[in-house]
């Protein structure tokens, strides 16, 4: 089961208050078939523990190790995913959209 929004944002701002490192994914853009709406979130602590979705299959472990990266370096960051990219079919976004998001440390 897919948390909410208020769920996950709800779950980061009490994880940067136990005083864990927290990232923030939110699917900005998307562009034909895209699993997740524009606004869905995952968070992510230092940890790697995450809650939420932005996609789907292999795209929510690139987005978490994204993430971490974000919480070390503490620079936003966009990525994208989609057919055009020759990773798409490793990713797991095959479904002939693309999908954009943006990524940034909770401080």
């Amino acid at each position: 089961m897919l948390s909410t929004d208020t769920d996950i944002l709800t779950a980061a701002e009490s994880w940067r208050r136990d005083g864990r490192a927290v990232a923030l994914a939110t699917v900005i853009e998307t562009w034909g078939s895209a699993p997740r709406p524009v606004g869905s979130h995952l968070v992510v602590d230092g940890d790697g523990n995450f809650l939420g979705s932005v996609s789907g299959g292999c795209v929510e472990g690139a987005v978490v190790t994204e993430s971490l990266e974000a919480i070390a370096d503490g620079r936003p960051r966009v990525i994208e995913f989609g057919v055009a990219d020759e990773t798409a079919w490793r990713v797991g976004l095959s479904c002939g959209g693309r999908i954009r998001v943006l990524i940034e440390r909770i401080d």
